[in-house]
């Protein structure tokens, strides 16, 4: 198992991790409530917590290949939903 944790810093990240959980919510099993999320991908797990600063992922994957895969899922789709904060992204660490 592999984990990782990203942060992107916004005032918005409630809004965004209600958008995502949403969005994910309609192929995969996802838990939502409040300010905490939980997405089930076939690829990798996935924990999203908001405060007013930020929001913040907690990945873990059974390998390296497929937590590279969930990162991708979760900055592309963050990507879009934040397209009125560009320049910004996940500051992912190990």
């Amino acid at each position: 198992m592999v984990q990782s944790s990203g942060r992107f810093e916004t005032e918005h990240g409630a809004k965004y991790l209600t958008q995502l959980c949403k969005h994910f919510a309609h192929k995969i099993e996802v838990s939502h409530a409040d300010r905490r999320g939980e997405c089930h991908f076939p690829f990798g797990h996935a924990v999203l917590e908001a405060d007013d600063a930020a929001l913040t992922i907690e990945l873990d994957a059974p390998d390296a290949d497929q937590l590279a895969r969930t990162k991708s899922v979760i900055d592309d789709h963050l990507a879009r939903f934040a397209f009125r904060e560009p320049g910004r992204a996940i500051q992912w660490s190990a």
